[in-house]
């Protein structure tokens, strides 16, 4: 059994020293050598004797034997635990996958070949790799200063010409050409060219709960390659330990990344199993939308549904979320009045929109225009289709009412939020997994205990007391009862009728002004032929969104739903509006188009 010593070490503090079995102590969290400590080969009998393990002339010390390591040794051993250890991380997130998330063993057979792809296009496991690295730092320039003397252990270990060691130098470049991050990435590749409807925030989530191997993957890869030798002096929890989390949009250009490099060509994300999960996270009946969604999906094709390496370029989701709002916009003739249909319990509301214009001075015209600097433009539908998909406004109405609930009721919470005792788990589980105290604290251990026991007792005697008030309100007159619920009825009644219409209508306000969206009351005198809207940004110092009330309630929940921010959402229903009108305008050319007299039997046909 590896011996350990309790002493503070002088690099990051910890209080816990083990045998590296070469006669010098190393701590167990930095691995860095203890220069005031060697094992001397003494025996337990000899603390014992009389001269209490006072060494004589007559006594010899057990001389350990040396092992010698080169150059070689340590670039290979550093390399092929980073491989090993990230390799690893890989299987077990795909595993995690099939087992936990029911997705398509499929992907475990597809993760080897992109990982050994990547590694070959990174030309790692080349020889030449560790003297070019070691070539590169050195013609790095350096500012003036001492060189670092390398101390204890460190003095047999390779370093460059500057007197920097190669371990360190060899580890920061394999993390920087294939970082951690690189097994969610791969995780989420491989669910992608599988058609899983699996999203980058999915993997996110997975990922910051603990259900998907990241942050203590760690504890798992020192199981199955056992803890790092002399000839690898960096211990797992530094090697394989993220510092921070990866970012939604980062995770997918990193996949499109490494998708562009090993030459694989990959398909658009699955429209038809995304599409119809959102419809279910907005509580809207599938068979109604998905049909349709997928008609204008099939014919427009846009290509932001394909993974991008461009960080600066809008998620997939963005797009497939965006179909979505188009369709339920033309199938339900949401362009505007029906949201205020809805707040308004009395006239209040609608004279209020009828007799001033919106905010900024905007306003809608009769064919639904907006008057200034042409922030909405109207689009006339001269098909006959379009008409005949529309819904009439009882069911545009109640497709508000779905949504306006739905966007109060969605909320992205992680399971360790839930109470105390999760949250405790996760910490020492996930966020603080392989730390604990350098030795044994019974004193801390009953403190901990006792705390606990508290908490219980406390959250115990509060739930008995929520129970014994519910009781008491529960067993209140009838006759009481009835006359309160009738008082209450009348007084929300009244005060509905008086003024919440101009409150709802002030709310919606102040959240689109949070948002930079500017409100745009309902037009008058709205002809039949008038159909979609589209709206356009202002720029006033930063750019503004002039937008109806039933645009915008549609907007802030699909938003949520595809989990980013609501100007971002509308950005991309701009852009995909965008190309249906390029769409159309080109075929509208090529019907109007005349074919040349001369021209062959084949083009007149």
């Amino acid at each position: 059994m590896t011996e350990k010593i309790q002493r503070r070490c002088e690099v990051c503090e910890n209080l816990s020293f083990e045998d590296g079995g070469d006669g010098f102590f190393y701590c167990t969290r930095c691995r860095s050598q203890a220069n005031d400590i060697i094992d001397m080969g003494v025996d337990n009998d000899d603390e014992c004797n009389v001269d209490g393990g006072i060494y004589l002339t007559s006594q010899r010390r057990l001389k350990r034997h040396q092992i010698s390591l080169t150059y070689t040794d340590y670039y290979s051993e550093i390399r092929l635990r980073y491989v090993m250890g990230l390799q690893a991380m890989i299987q077990m997130q795909c595993k995690t996958l099939v087992e936990k998330f029911n997705v398509t063993p499929l992907i475990v057979g597809l993760a080897g070949p992109i990982w050994l792809r990547l590694l070959a296009h990174e030309n790692v496991l080349s020889d030449e790799w560790a003297y070019n690295v070691i070539h590169e730092s050195e013609s790095q320039i350096q500012g003036e200063g001492e060189l670092p003397q390398p101390t204890g252990s460190q003095k047999t270990e390779p370093h460059n010409s500057l007197g920097k060691r190669a371990v360190t130098i060899w580890h920061k470049s394999l993390s920087s050409m294939i970082p951690l991050p690189c097994s969610l990435a791969i995780s989420f590749l491989v669910c992608h060219v599988a058609r899983e409807a699996i999203l980058p925030t999915d993997i996110l989530k997975w990922t910051l709960e603990g259900k998907l191997p990241y942050f203590a993957a760690f504890l798992e890869i020192e199981k199955q390659l056992g803890p790092p030798s002399r000839s690898c002096p960096i211990s797992t929890i530094r090697m394989f330990r993220p510092i921070r989390t990866v970012t939604l949009q980062k995770l997918e250009s990193l996949a499109a990344s490494i998708a562009t490099k090993i030459g694989l060509e990959l398909p658009s994300v699955n429209f038809h199993a995304i599409a119809a999960r959102y419809l279910k996270h907005l509580s809207l009946p599938v068979e109604k939308f998905l049909p349709q969604a997928c008609q204008v999906y099939e014919w427009s094709m846009p290509p932001e549904l394909y993974l991008s390496d461009n960080d600066s370029r809008l998620p997939s989701r963005v797009c497939v979320m965006s179909i979505l709002i188009v369709t339920m916009r033309i199938l339900y003739d949401l362009n505007d009045g029906k949201w205020e249909s809805i707040a308004s319990c009395s006239n209040n509301l609608v004279s209020a929109v009828e007799n001033g214009a919106g905010e900024r001075g905007f306003s809608c015209n009769a064919r639904g225009a907006v008057d200034e600097d042409d922030s909405a433009s109207h689009d006339a539908d001269p098909h006959d289709s379009t008409s005949d998909m529309s819904k009439s406004n009882s069911d545009a109405v109640e497709l508000l009412k779905i949504i306006e609930e739905k966007y109060n009721e969605l909320s992205d919470t992680y399971e360790f939020s839930k109470d105390l005792q999760s949250y405790l788990r996760y910490s020492k589980d996930v966020v603080f997994a392989g730390l604990g105290p350098a030795y044994d604290d019974h004193e801390e251990k009953k403190l901990i205990e006792d705390l606990w026991n508290f908490y219980q007792s406390r959250k115990a005697g509060k739930a008995s007391e929520d129970g014994k008030t519910r009781h008491g309100c529960s067993s209140r007159p009838k006759e009481s009862e009835n006359f309160r619920d009738d008082s209450c009825k009348c007084i929300c009644k009244t005060s509905r009728d008086d003024g919440d219409s101009n409150t709802t209508l002030r709310q919606l306000k102040v959240d689109m002004k949070e948002n930079r969206f500017v409100y745009i009351p309902p037009r008058k005198n709205v002809k039949k032929k008038d159909g979609y809207i589209r709206y356009a940004r202002k720029k006033d110092g930063a750019y503004l969104y002039a937008v109806h009330a039933d645009y915008y309630i549609l907007l802030r929940s699909c938003a949520k739903v595809a989990q980013v921010d609501v100007r971002t959402m509308h950005v991309g229903v701009l852009t995909f509006e965008k190309r249906l009108d390029m769409l159309e305008k080109r075929i509208g050319f090529c019907l109007r188009k005349r074919i040349p007299d001369d021209s062959c039997e084949f083009c007149r046909d």
